[in-house]
């Protein structure tokens, strides 16, 4: 008999209480329509699933398991599954799709208006050790990947993506810059602007990120602890930027940007609003988008430019699915580099 095994639950919001940790021995359902069972390998942290703890989404249902960022293999299929078999690797999108709108017709399944199964808001997520998903919220997982790596390939570098190309229009020989460079999707962002041929600005908190974004490909790195790294000497104008934090520097982003600018708008981690100059926007013709969640076209282009351009898929840390609130609190304390990873406990 496969059991359900271990999980975590979200069974109250805000920070006073830990994540709930359980052993369970009962029977995992059999998967029926169009569902499929997933054995989870991997899972990453996002610090989406910290917004989703502290209650900014208001149809968020409880008890819930978290997590979005699932990867593993295949255990049980539904009858009327047609894309996946049992031992096929996969990982998990933000949500399903229905593949009939015309947002899924032009690929951009991600503003999909007919999905219903949310992991981590809707539905429960990857922090287990099994995932029940439909078939449209998975996509392989390709064979040069860890189950770890696959763990950031969709939210991380599939944000940045979202962020750099689809919403920022980058190019080859631009320059891009990139707010908290060292986070997940910031650190992702460095890597793939600079192996797409751009020259890369990052903006980072503390001087001790230094040596790892000019690693990852940034050509200058800025310190900046006060949102005013527009006015540092040394910055030219930019013709995109990847803004991973929010509030805090979003307007300091905008002054970055060259008439003409793009900014994809990826970061919120503060939940107040942020002050915006129309008149600046308009006058310097600016572009802000926020880009939506990651396709299974752009996991494509991203697995592309990895075989041509091997990405380091940047692990801050493993910790055991046991860990999971060690996890999320690190991640609410900030400073990482790259993501944490949850992987099984036993």
């Amino acid at each position: 008999m496969r059991t359900i095994g271990e999980r975590v639950r979200l069974t109250e919001l805000g920070w006073e209480k830990d994540l709930a940790y359980e052993v369970v021995n009962e029977a995992v359902p059999d998967a029926t329509g169009d569902k499929v069972l997933v054995e989870v390998e991997a899972c990453g942290v996002c610090y989406r699933d910290l917004i989703d703890r502290s209650g900014r989404f208001p149809f968020l249902q409880m008890p819930i398991t978290p997590g979005h960022e699932a990867a593993g293999r295949i255990v049980d299929v539904g009858p009327n599954v047609q894309r996946w078999k049992v031992g096929d690797r996969v990982a998990s999108l933000h949500r399903d799709y229905c593949g009939e709108c015309g947002a899924c017709e032009r690929g951009d399944t991600c503003f999909c208006t007919r999905a219903s199964w949310v992991l981590g808001l809707l539905a429960d997520g990857g922090y287990a050790r099994h995932l029940m998903v439909p078939e449209k919220a998975l996509y392989p997982v390709p064979d040069e990947l860890s189950s770890v790596q696959a763990a950031v390939l969709h939210c991380t570098y599939g944000s940045a993506w979202r962020g750099l190309v689809v919403a920022g229009g980058l190019e080859e020989g631009q320059r891009a810059l990139i707010t908290g460079a060292n986070g997940g999707v910031g650190a992702a962002g460095v890597e793939l602007a600079a192996k797409l041929g751009a020259t890369v600005v990052a903006v980072v908190r503390d001087e001790k990120h230094r040596a790892l974004v000019t690693e990852l490909g940034a050509s200058e790195v800025i310190v900046d602890r006060d949102g005013s790294f527009h006015k540092h000497p040394s910055l030219e104008k930019v013709d995109v930027v990847l803004e991973c934090v929010g509030k805090a520097t979003f307007n300091a982003s905008l002054r970055s940007l060259a008439v003409g600018g793009r900014m994809g708008l990826v970061g919120n981690v503060d939940p107040e609003q942020a002050a915006l100059n129309l008149g600046f926007v308009i006058v310097n013709g600016l572009t802000i988008r926020g880009p939506g969640g990651c396709t299974p076209r752009d996991i494509d282009g991203i697995v592309a430019v990895h075989r041509k351009h091997p990405l380091r898929f940047l692990i801050d840390r493993e910790l055991p699915l046991s860990a999971a609130d060690e996890a999320q609190r690190l991640v609410r304390a900030g400073g990482l580099h790259g993501r944490i990873v949850l992987v099984p406990s036993a």
